[in-house]
Formats: structure tokens, C-alpha cells, sequence
């Protein structure tokens, strides 16, 4: 090419995604006037350059040049006006764990709180509880202390005489202001001549990069200034301070960030340098931007680890905000859903005229406090990898990845999304780039795809046939995996929405991604949603909206004030210092003020509630009322004479570079519609293989509408318009997509056309007989199981269950519902037995199946019979004894759906009520003897009878309790909060009726309820073959027996044993011998037990199933009447719940050799006055199983309650924690280690009652196979006069103000010998122990762990799932 005189100032836009790089550049012609260019290459491809980003900015400078560019040689810098990168280089670097190497400075006594984190584990069903490793390598403690003083006025955290506590035990130490003005005592200074030894040790070993997270150091840096110094005089190079990366209180959390930034940014920087090195020295003059996670662009030099973790998915983000917009449509007033489909993973968010930020979020296991967009990843991208399991489809959560990527890229590759389209027809290879197999030349390999899809649709037909079932073709087979695709990508669209109380079909589908396209019409059609925008570099969008981002600098500090009219003037004063601060720094880079805007923020959150809400300032000044309509709109409500406090100060000033795009007016007459450049055979759902014009979108001109089916076309991307819908070509050349209204029946038609077509003959001859409507129902009902539609039906069952309490969040007013999440819903047959259920709270699965069955029961033949159920009816019950509940505080609400005249299904909500009466706050009394020391218990109550709320019956029987002429004994402590929860829980029921109602309509009743059973008999399947596979491997008759037991600290014994039948796959669970009732409060209902053996089973089914009523279906329950496990409707059972749960499911897994012992307790602390309360579970160590080592301190099994974090929780209560660590050794030996149990020491800065109810204190958690059991917890209360006390495993103290509480958990047993002899020595007992173990270990790994190249996660939704798996 001849080099082009004229000016050249090019701008790139880089977007380095996880399988391909984006490039989009924009520059001026020989006449002056504005171009752009665009290009995609794979992120990865060594062979043939080392940089893809360099490498693309090479491939343009040379193409528009004529100038050739060597490879080889430094690039020419100066036609370079700017380059602005978004990078996956942080996001990798986390997920593969390959950062600098780290030391972590503590303060001392918490070397281990990052390992331990919550506390919670990350997958509920998986024995092997795998968490993310820590990012530091090593620790060191530092020796000081801050401590929060209760003040002088009264106050909950204070009490009613602080002055006098104060007194009575004073805070030794210095006192000093914190940043935010609060007072603080500082007991202990750092003694850096100490620390200096130990990070010394550091340096030597190699390590130069340290994070420093000491408590309290966000309101009081100073402790961390001084250690931070210390390490940079020494001669580290990389010093993450925790207070100056992220200012906002929270330790956990923060010293996550701390941490992440200590091990990324060294990274990042070194990729900055080799990216920077392939230039000539004229880059220095070229301004170099980067991408952050909060949408905004920064200098290299201010570019750090924890700010990049999202830094291209952000581009996508701002790029679709920023850019759909159409002649006609007000884009002030769009409502926007960013459906970013890439290569590895599917993104989605949501824009409605700001940009919507969360504070927290979990990636790769590791929480970033920090200021990002909410980007919602789902692992469905165009590499998710395609499975046909145990009779059902399934796309990912593996991808495939850029290497070696899908069939068709030529390297070897998985079957996936990819392929799927390519087999359909959607994607055609000769206008697809050429960028595939060893030399980058190739193009896509359409027979390789078919191929081996052809090798899965052999599959599906195989199982297909064993089950009498018909075949399918290999386009159906295709076909049904993009179903399944598409269904899972729109989870999460839903959940963004209704999450926050937005209405989906209000929405405009803003499609973007390399398979945006692909999909867009599929999930806007699922969605309700009647318009796609699909920007005309769609498949680059992320390149840009790098382009059109803004340069962001944030400024932000952490604040106790109360928001009022006094505090005011002093908050706008602090605002404008941080403005001031925040541009100065954008000046300083070369922006103008006028260039400049900046948005004030104060994060405010009601006093009492752990909810804050960032809210921008609003133009009046009005604080108050803009959080309180902010609250409203979130949560359906606002908290009345309630203090508003003010978190945190924020200010975000921005700095604009570019004009944003303006949107004309397309013609209304265009002309005809070109000629295609070529006609597909493509595959729908709807009218199967069919001719497709394929158009160029360079050929269509602005006005011309191009109805479906089409492709088009252009060299980065492909848009699929899928029959009946229409694309229409805007002024500036984008689309945009319209599609018509849903046709009523049509999904039901789908299923009942493949369900008829084997049986065509039969239905025929029904119509002549004049049953045409019935046989259609009956052969849809009758048909036999569709492995895509059972995928499907399983995504919309859950999607249910996951809507409702998505509603039960935001309506309800309690801390345990709203904030801690402690709360199921649940979906049940018209019989009772659960469809599904979402999220699985271990100690809810079996319990709410047994309330509804108890309800039924009650209402047809019980004492409810002669009043019966009507429509509009709601149940509430908790009675654990007598109507399948699991402790008195878990309070059901059921509703059943009518469909005519009868019931077809139920749906049900449990949440934990704070308070319901008894003889202690908060309803879990560590001493009661009976169960109406536990609160008010109820049988069946309507609670919603034609349409009315009985707000006086169920007040009457919540009081009950202190009626009863027992003064100890007090009703509900907490009415209001009760009836507000409870209405939030009929209003989730009401939501789970419309959903379910939505989709009878869809589909149709018989469909609904077929596939209910079929999914339903999946998990049936898969529990009956466990069953055998163990009953095999040990050797058993084909009806055997295998037999075991464990016992309480009080010598009360558990005994089971298991049947196994292999002729059918069923199994009975006999607790025959298990001890009798005890006095006092560890009886368990039967619930719990179910609960336990459902979720013991679910466990030991390796693979993934949804968990509903068939796991339990080969399973008998025998359980003595009177025994510990189903004691006297009068027996107290609130430890049942908490302690004896975890026996039962130990003592199942134990007669599987499925595990050994974990901690078998919750470790409840609670303590209070009568003005305060507190109360947590605490982690200890988990048994280890055949191939793994039990993890140290993490809840295990029946719970997976989060903790609360240091600093929080000595801001809330009167306590300073003075330990949170690991107990070292307290594991179990063996061939697998147990998991150590945790240390966590309080001192109590007044006095106050303290209890503990807790189990292994004397019975030590057993090993397993000849492993060794875990340490037994140890309670010590440690007072102020030097005396140890030991309180053994249930105890309630009056602690002073000095006193302290030490608790020890236990550890979990090990599995297999500690040592397994070799060949010829030994015990021959203990050999063969070893070899057992060794078998066991090696079956488990059979079949092993699917590749998968590594998926980010992260986002409000997956942030809301993990806390109410977590609470």
C-alpha cells in the first residue's frame, strides 16, 4: 500500500478480552475527515505474537499507513494521539493465582481472619470444600491495638450507665480522634523495631510486595502510616496500605482489597512495561489510559490491581449506556439491559440515565471493597462447553476458552455454544474472519462441528433409546443446547431486575458481544422485552466505550455522623474538600474545570440496619428524602423515626474527552432491500431448516427493514433475525430489532409438537373420536421425558423459587430476613413433595416438605377437615413436632395454587423471626427444658382468609406465649417486625402463584406437571444409582445392611442403619436405638433428620441435580417415637436444630465412608441485656473424605451462617475481639487431614449475660477408615481477676466489664491411616485401610474434573445468591 500524505492522529480503543482483543481506531483521512477502523484477533496466540493489544495497534498503523511495521521492531509512535485499554490481565492474574508474591501484615491475633473470611463455604453440596487460596504468601503480626471506647451517653452499644462502666473498668491506653471524629483509645503502638526483624525475614525470603490491614485502621490510618513507612525505608516496593485503598470500615473485606492490590498491581505493571516496551520512545508523549472496574478511565500510573478487576467488561458497559439511541426514542428516558456475550462468559447489567455501582464484590473467592460496575457474569458464552448428562443438556459453567476454544477454531477443542450455532446454520464460515488453526489463516471448521456434534446426538439417542424414547436429529440436538443456553443467560436478567423491583419488559435489550447476536432475539422473546438495540460495532462495543469513557478520579472517607440539618454544614464542608482534592487531580492531567464534572455522594443506611444505599446529592440538598425515595423504590417501604446514618463520603469527579453520538432520524423510504450475499440453510425453533438471507450490513442503508428470518453480517460480529421479527437499519447504521407480541400457547404448542410427532397415528385416531383437547393433554402428559425441555423446566422451576425470594427481600423488615437472608421459598407439588427449592438452606430442605404435607394432611382429614382449603387461603405454621417444622423462630407461610377447582401446587416461604417469645431474646434460650420456654408454637393458622390478613389471630397467638401465668416465660419481644415479615412472606407466595400461573399459560397444566415429575425422577435416578454403586463397593448382598452410630456429649447415643436394596435402588434409614428424649433442647424434630439425610444424599450425589423430592424418594424413614430424634410435641428442640442436625449428618455420611467428622456444631454465642442482643455461630474444622483434606475453619453442613467482621462488630456491641484465628493441630491425622478448628476471643467492655450452646466438648469428632478424630472444643471464661474458668458445652455466665470469653471449636476427624505402610510392612489391618482409602479416592476421581479455562464471577446477583446460600 502507498503511504497517504495528510494529517494521522490516530486514538485507540482497546478492549483485551479473555478470548479476543478488540481494536477500534479512530483517525483523520488525507482530507481531514473522521475515520474509524476496527479489529478483532485472539487474545492469546504465542505463535504468532506476543501482545495482542501492540499487535492490533500494529496491524492498523501499518493497513491505513502503507507503512510496514515490522513485528519485530519497536512500533512508531508518533501518528499516535492516545491509547485508552481495558484489560482482563488483573482478572486472570486472580483467577489463575498468578500475582506477585505477597506478605500480609495483621494485626496480631488475626493472622488467619482472610483465610477463614466469613467463614462461610462457597459450594453447600461439596464435601470437599474447596475456597479460593489466600493471595499472601506469608504473615505477619503486628502487636498494637485500637479500641472503640462506649462513650459517655447511653446508647444500646453503651448501655444504660457508660460513665460508670467506663469507671468501673477503664481503658487503658492513650486517647485519640479518629478521622471521622469519633474517640478512640490506642492500648498498644506498633513496636516497629520488632516488626522490622520480621519483615526482614520477609525481604530475604524474596517477597517485595506486603499489604498491611490493621483494625480500625479506616477510621485510624495511623497504625498502618507508620508500619507502611517502615516497609518502604526497607525497601519494599509494593506497599498496599488497606486505609488508603479503600477507606470504608469493614476489615475482612478491606483487607481482601489491600491484598488484592498488593498482588495484582505488581503485575499489572510489569504487562504495562512489556506492553509499553514494544513502542519507540515517542510513547511517552502519547497519553496512556486505562480502564477501571467503576467505568472510568486513569493515567498508567494511578492504575491498580484492585480497580481492574472488571476493567474490559466496564467498556461493554459504558459503551451501551453511552451509545443506544435511535431517532424518536427519548435516550434519557430508555431503560437499558447490556447483554454482553462473549467467548467465555456472558455479562449483564442494567442503565436507566446513571450508572449503577456496587462496593462489594466476590471474585474468584476474593471480596474487592471498591467502587464497580454492577456487571453480572454468567458462565455462557460462545466457548461454554456442552454436556449430555445423565439424560439432560447442559451448557457450561466449563468454557472452552480461546485455547484451545471450540471444535471449529482448528486447535483441538470442546464442543460448544460456538459450534452449536455453526452447526444451525447461524453462523457462516466465509464471512467469518480467518483467523484459525496453526497459522491464523483458516476459517471457521464447519465439518469438525458437525462432527462432533453428531458424536453427541449419539449420545442423546443412546440414552434416548435405553429409555424408549425418540431420536432426535443433530440440528434438534443443536438446537436444544441453545435453548439451554439462552434459558441460562436469562437467570440472571431477571434476578437483576426484580432484585431491585423493576419491571424486565420495560426494557430495551441492549445486545453486544462476538454472540450478542446469536442470542439476542431468543432471550428478548423469553423475556417479554419487545426491542433489541444492537450497536453497528456490536461485536466490539467494549472497544467503544473506551473510547467514550470519561477520566474518573474518585476521592472518598469514612464518616459516623447522623444525617440532620446540624450535620449538614459540616458534611458539604467535608464534600468539598474531597471535590477540591478529586480536581485537583484531573487538572493536574491536563483537564480544564470546565471539563470537569463531579457528583457528590453520602453512603446512608438506617440505624440498626446493615443496608447502606450510596445516594448522589440530590439538587435540593435534601439528603434524607432522596435516600428515603431511593429505600422506597428498592424495598417497598421506609423505616419511620429511624436515625439515618452517614457511612461514608464519596466524591467521583469526571473528566470528558469526547462528544457523545447523536441519533438522527433514518429515512422513511430507503429503497429495496439488496440483493444477499448469501442464502443460509438455518435452523429455528420455530419452522425448523429454512432458506436465510444473509445481508452484508454494509450493503443496508439507513430505513431499510429487513424481516425475519435473516443474518446479518458484518467482519465482527453476526445478528441473527429470528422469524417474525423485524430489523430495521437506524441513521447512523445500527439496528434495532422489533419484535411482536408473544403469541399465547406458543411455548405449550413447542412441547406438544414434539411430543405428538412419535405418537401422530394415535392422536389422530383420539381427534376422530372427538378428544381432540384431551388427547393432546394426555399425550403431552404421558409423553415420554425431552432432555432439553427437562433442562429448561429445571432453569423456570428454580427461576421461581428464586423470584420469590427475591420479593421476600426487598418486602421484608427484619435484619434476619432483609440482611442476613436467613429465609427458603420453595416450590411443592399439589402432593407436598418439593419441586424446588432456592437458595438451600441445609436445615430448610426436608423440613418445609414435611409442613406442607402436615398442612394437607391437616385440611383433609385432620382437624381442619370440616373447614377445608378455599382459594385465597395462606397458611402459616412452626410447631416442629407436629407440623414439620425445624425450630419455633423458622415461621412457614404456604399457599396453595388453584388451578379451577383444585390444587395443583403449593408455594411456600420460612424465614427466621428474630423474636417469638420464650424465656430469652431472640427465642433461642440455651437452657429451656420444654418447648414453651422456646416461644409460641403453631399448628395451622390462616393467616389469609378471602383476601384478609388476620392480624388479630396471629397476634393473639404470637402473645400467647406470655399469658400462660409463667413470668419468665414473655410472648413476641417484637410484634411489628413479625406481621411485617409475614406479609412480605405472603407477598412472596403471591408472587411464586403468579409465576407459576405464567407458566401454565406458557405451556400448559399437563406440561408443567409432567416435567415437574420428570425432573423430579432425574434426582430419583441418580440417588437410586449412588445407592447401589455403594453397596457394591462394599461388598454388600443384593439386600445388605451397614450399621453405625455416634453419640451427644451427654452419652446419648445416635444409631442408624441403612438398608440397601439393589433391585430397585432403594434404601431405608433405621434409627433404631437412637437414645431416648433428653431434658433439655437438643431433641430434633423428624424434619431435621429428613433435612439431614436429604442433604447427606444430595452431598454423596456427586454430579449436579437439582434438589427436590426425588432424592428422597427411595428413602424410608424409620424413626423411634420418643427417641432423641422425635421427641414429645412438648419437648425443647431449639438445639435439636443447630447441634444435634449436625450429629444426624455426620452419623449419615459416617455409614457411607462418605466423610469423616466435621466440627458437629454451630458454636451459638450469644449475649446481651435487656436493651441489646447478639448472637453467632462459629466455625471449626471440616472432616476429610476419600482424596482431601478437611478445610480449617468454615461452617460446615447443616449451616453456613456468615460471621460478623471485627470492626462492625465492635462498633455495634460492647466487645473488643481480641483473636480470630486458626487452632493449629486440632485436625484429625490421617492419609487426609481433618480441618483445624478456630480460636475467637471477646472481651466484654461492660457487663452483660453471655451464653454458649455447643457441642464436642467431650466426644471428639471421629476419623474415618483409620483416621484419627479431630480436638474437642474447649469454652473458657478467662475474668478479669486472672481466673480460667471452664464453662463446658452449654452455659450461661453474668460477665463483667474486663472479662473475657475464649472459645475453641473443634477440629474435624481424618480419613485413612496416618501413614500408610509400604509394600510388605505394616499392620495388614492397617494396609488394608489404606488400600480401601486409595480405592475410594481413585473412584471419586473418576471421570474428574471437566477442563475449563478460567470464568469470572462477580455482581449484585451473584453477590445476593452467595449471601443467601451464606447466611
Amino acid at each position: 500500500m502507498v503511504a497517504v500524505d495528510g494529517p494521522r492522529d490516530f486514538s485507540f480503543s482497546i478492549d483485551r478480552g479473555g478470548t479476543f482483543t478488540d481494536v477500534y481506531a479512530e483517525f483523520r483521512d488525507a482530507q481531514g475527515q473522521p475515520r474509524t477502523r476496527v479489529l478483532k484477533l485472539l487474545s492469546e496466540d504465542p505463535g504468532n505474537y506476543p501482545d495482542a493489544p501492540r499487535e492490533g495497534i500494529r496491524r492498523v498503523l501499518e493497513a491505513e499507513s502503507g507503512v510496514p511495521h515490522p513485528r519485530g521492531q519497536p512500533l512508531d509512535t508518533h501518528r499516535i494521539a492516545a491509547i485508552r485499554m481495558g484489560t482482563t490481565v488483573a482478572t486472570n492474574a486472580l483467577l489463575e493465582r498468578k500475582g506477585e508474591r505477597t506478605a500480609l501484615v495483621v494485626t496480631a491475633g488475626f493472622r488467619d481472619l482472610l483465610h477463614i473470611g466469613n467463614q462461610s463455604r462457597p459450594a453447600i453440596f461439596d464435601l470437599e470444600i474447596r475456597c479460593p487460596d489466600v493471595l499472601y504468601e506469608t504473615v505477619v503480626e503486628c502487636d498494637e491495638q485500637v479500641v472503640l471506647p462506649l462513650g459517655d451517653a447511653p446508647s444500646t452499644r453503651a448501655g444504660r450507665d457508660p460513665a460508670g462502666d467506663s469507671q468501673r473498668h477503664p481503658l487503658q491506653g492513650s486517647p485519640a480522634t479518629a478521622v471521622t471524629g469519633e474517640a478512640v483509645v490506642v492500648r498498644k503502638a506498633p513496636d516497629l523495631e520488632a516488626l522490622r526483624g520480621e519483615l526482614q525475614r520477609v525481604l530475604d525470603s524474596g517477597i517485595c510486595s506486603v499489604a498491611v490491614v490493621l483494625k480500625h485502621a479506616a477510621i485510624y490510618p495511623a497504625h498502618e502510616q507508620l508500619v507502611g513507612q517502615l516497609a518502604r525505608d526497607m525497601g519494599f516496593t509494593q506497599v498496599s496500605l488497606s486505609s488508603v485503598v479503600m477507606p470504608m470500615v469493614k476489615m475482612v473485606p478491606r483487607g481482601f482489597t489491600a491484598a488484592a492490590d498488593a498482588y495484582l498491581t505488581p503485575h499489572i505493571l510489569r504487562y504495562i512495561e512489556t506492553f509499553q516496551a514494544g513502542f519507540d520512545e515517542g510513547l511517552k508523549k502519547v497519553p496512556v489510559y486505562f480502564m477501571q472496574s467503576d467505568g472510568g478511565l486513569t493515567s498508567v500510573g494511578d492504575f491498580s490491581g484492585h480497580k481492574a478487576i472488571l476493567s474490559g467488561p466496564a467498556g461493554g458497559y459504558v459503551g451501551y449506556a453511552m451509545t443506544t439511541r435511535w431517532g424518536g426514542a427519548d435516550a434519557s428516558k430508555l431503560q437499558l439491559i447490556g447483554f454482553d456475550m462473549g467467548g467465555t462468559s456472558t455479562d449483564v447489567s442494567r442503565y436507566a440515565g446513571r450508572y449503577e455501582h456496587v462496593f462489594e464484590s466476590t471474585t474468584a473467592g476474593v471480596t474487592i471493597q471498591a467502587p464497580q460496575l454492577d456487571i453480572n457474569t454468567v458462565a455462557a458464552g460462545g466457548g461454554s462447553r456442552l454436556f449430555f448428562r445423565s439424560g439432560v443438556f447442559q451448557v457450561g459453567p466449563e468454557s472452552a476458552g480461546a485455547h484451545p476454544g471450540p471444535v471449529c477454531y482448528r486447535k483441538g477443542g470442546y464442543l460448544a455454544i460456538t459450534d452449536a450455532n455453526l452447526v444451525l446454520g447461524r453462523i457462516l464460515p466465509q464471512f467469518f474472519p480467518h483467523i484459525f488453526g496453526p497459522q491464523e489463516d483458516e476459517p471457521l471448521d464447519a465439518e469438525g462441528a458437525r462432527a462432533a456434534m453428531e458424536a453427541v446426538a449419539g449420545e442423546v439417542n443412546a440414552h434416548a433409546a435405553a429409555a424408549g424414547q425418540p431420536s432426535k436429529s443433530v440440528d434438534e440436538v443443536a438446537m436444544g443446547f441453545v435453548r439451554v443456553a439462552n434459558e441460562t443467560m436469562c437467570r440472571p436478567i431477571r434476578a437483576l431486575t426484580q432484585m431491585k423491583g423493576y419491571d424486565v419488559t420495560q426494557h430495551v435489550l441492549a445486545c453486544f458481544g462476538g454472540a450478542g447476536g446469536q442470542h439476542s432475539c431468543a432471550i428478548a422473546a423469553a423475556l417479554g422485552m419487545r426491542t433489541i438495540f444492537v450497536h453497528r460495532y456490536s461485536g466490539i462495543l467494549s472497544a467503544v466505550g473506551i473510547g467514550l469513557a470519561e477520566v474518573v478520579q474518585e476521592a472518598q472517607e469514612p464518616s459516623a455522623a447522623v444525617l440532620s440539618s446540624e450535620a449538614l454544614p459540616e458534611l458539604n464542608r467535608r464534600l468539598d474538600a474531597l471535590q477540591e482534592q478529586a480536581l485537583a487531580k484531573l487538572v493536574d492531567k491536563g483537564f480544564s474545570a470546565q471539563q470537569v464534572s463531579c457528583q457528590r455522594f453520602l453512603n446512608l443506611r438506617y440505624d440498626g440496619t446493615d443496608v447502606p444505599i450510596m445516594t448522589p446529592a440530590p439538587a435540593n440538598g435534601d439528603f434524607a428524602a432522596a435516600f428515603e425515595q431511593a429505600y422506597q423504590r428498592e424495598f417497598g417501604f421506609t423505616l419511620e423515626k429511624r436515625r439515618i446514618l452517614v457511612d461514608d463520603l464519596r466524591v467521583r469527579a469526571s473528566g470528558r474527552h469526547a462528544e457523545l453520538p447523536e441519533a438522527g432520524e433514518a429515512p422513511q423510504h430507503a429503497g429495496p432491500l439488496p440483493q444477499p450475499a448469501a442464502t443460509s440453510s438455518a435452523y429455528f425453533e420455530v419452522g425448523g431448516r429454512q432458506p436465510t438471507p444473509a445481508y452484508l450490513l454494509s450493503d443496508l442503508q439507513p430505513g431499510h427493514a429487513v424481516p425475519g428470518p435473516a443474518i446479518l453480517i458484518d467482519n465482527i460480529s453476526t445478528i441473527v433475525v429470528e422469524p417474525r421479527c423485524t430489523a430495521h437499519i437506524t441513521a447512523t447504521r445500527d439496528v434495532r430489532l422489533e419484535l411482536p407480541p408473544p403469541r399465547k400457547g406458543q411455548a405449550a404448542a413447542a412441547v406438544q409438537q414434539a411430543a405428538e410427532e412419535p405418537r401422530q397415528q394415535d392422536v389422530a385416531q383420539q381427534q376422530q373420536d372427538g378428544q381432540q383437547e384431551a388427547s393432546a393433554a394426555a399425550a403431552v402428559a404421558e409423553t415420554e421425558c425431552d432432555p432439553i425441555q427437562l433442562a429448561i423446566f429445571s432453569h423456570r422451576f428454580m427461576g421461581i423459587a428464586e423470584q420469590m425470594g427475591r420479593v421476600l427481600q426487598r418486602t421484608s423488615i427484619s435484619v434476619n430476613i432483609k440482611e442476613r437472608l436467613d429465609f427458603s421459598c420453595a416450590l411443592f407439588d399439589s402432593d407436598g413433595n418439593l419441586v424446588s427449592n432456592a437458595p438451600h438452606l441445609p436445615v430448610h430442605l426436608g423440613a418445609m416438605s414435611e409442613a406442607v404435607k402436615f398442612q394437607i394432611r391437616y385440611y383433609a382429614s385432620g382437624a381442619g377437615a370440616a373447614e377445608g382449603l378455599q382459594e385465597g387461603d395462606v397458611l402459616v405454621s412452626n410447631h416442629p413436632q407436629l407440623a414439620g417444622g425445624s425450630h419455633l423462630p423458622d415461621i412457614t407461610v404456604i399457599t396453595p395454587v388453584w388451578e379451577g377447582s383444585r390444587v395443583v401446587f403449593f408455594v411456600a416461604s420460612r424465614g427466621h423471626h428474630a423474636d417469638i417469645g420464650g424465656i430469652s431474646p431472640g427465642s433461642m434460650p440455651p437452657h429451656s427444658h420444654s418447648l414453651r420456654e422456646e416461644g409460641a408454637a403453631i399448628i395451622s393458622h390462616k393467616l389469609v382468609q378471602g383476601g384478609h390478613f388476620d392480624e388479630e389471630g396471629i397476634t393473639g397467638l404470637l402473645l400467647a406465649p406470655g399469658r400462660g401465668g409463667d413470668p419468665a416465660i414473655s410472648g413476641t419481644r417484637n410484634l411489628q417486625d413479625n406481621l411485617s415479615d409475614l406479609k412480605a412472606q405472603v407477598a412472596a407466595n403471591t408472587k411464586g402463584i403468579a409465576l407459576v400461573k405464567e407458566l401454565i399459560g406458557e405451556y400448559g397444566l399437563p406440561v408443567v406437571q409432567a416435567y415437574m415429575k420428570h425432573i423430579q425422577a432425574n434426582a430419583e435416578l441418580a440417588v437410586r444409582e449412588m445407592l447401589v454403586a455403594f453397596s457394591q463397593e462394599q461388598g454388600l448382598p443384593e439386600v445388605g445392611t451397614v450399621t453405625t452410630r455416634d453419640q451427644m456429649d451427654d452419652g446419648t447415643p445416635i444409631c442408624l442403619s441403612v438398608t440397601i436394596d439393589r433391585r430397585d435402588g432403594s434404601a431405608t434409614f433405621d434409627f433404631e436405638g437412637t437414645g431416648p428424649e433428653v431434658f433439655g433442647n437438643t431433641n430434633a424434630p423428624p424434619a431435621v433428620t429428613h433435612s439431614a439425610i436429604i442433604y447427606a444424599l444430595r452431598c454423596m450425589v456427586t454430579r449436579d441435580i437439582p434438589l427436590n423430592h426425588g432424592c428422597m424418594a427411595p428413602i424410608t424413614v424409620c424413626i423411634p417415637k420418643g427417641c432423641l430424634l422425635s421427641p414429645s410435641p412438648e419437648a425443647a428442640v431449639v438445639g435439636g436444630n443447630v447441634l444435634t442436625s449436625q450429629r444426624v449428618t455426620d452419623v449419615v455420611l459416617k455409614a457411607f465412608n462418605a466423610a469423616a467428622a466435621s466440627q458437629g456444631c454451630m458454636n451459638n454465642f450469644t449475649f446481651g441485656d435487656e436493651g441489646m442482643g447478639y448472637y453467632e455461630t462459629i466455625a471449626g474444622g471440616a472432616g476429610a473424605g476419600p482424596g482431601w483434606h478437611g478445610r480449617s475453619g468454615v461452617h460446615t453442613h447443616m449451616t453456613n451462617t456468615r460471621i460478623t467482621d471485627p470492626e462492625i462488630l465492635e462498633r455495634r456491641y460492647p466487645v473488643v475481639l481480641h483473636q480470630f484465628r486458626l487452632r493449629p493441630g486440632t485436625g484429625g491425622e490421617g492419609q487426609y487431614r481433618g480441618g483445624d478448628g478456630v480460636v475467637r476471643e471477646l472481651e466484654f467492655l461492660r457487663p452483660l449475660t453471655a451464653s454458649i450452646l455447643s457441642e464436642r466438648r467431650s466426644v471428639r469428632p471421629f476419623g474415618l477408615l483409620g483416621g484419627q478424630p479431630g480436638a474437642a472444643g474447649l469454652n473458657l471464661w478467662l475474668k478479669r481477676d486472672g481466673r480460667m474458668v471452664s464453662l463446658g458445652g452449654k452455659a450461661t455466665v453474668q460477665v463483667e466489664g474486663g472479662d473475657r470469653l475464649r472459645i475453641l471449636t473443634p477440629g474435624g476427624g481424618g480419613y485413612g491411616p496416618p501413614q500408610a505402610p509400604a509394600d510388605g510392612d505394616g499392620d495388614a489391618e492397617v494396609a488394608a485401610l489404606a488400600a480401601a482409602v486409595s480405592g475410594r479416592a481413585k473412584r471419586r476421581r473418576t471421570g474428574g474434573d471437566e477442563f475449563s479455562a478460567p470464568v469470572r464471577d462477580g455482581g449484585s446477583v451473584q453477590q445476593y445468591t452467595r449471601m443467601q446460600e451464606t447466611v
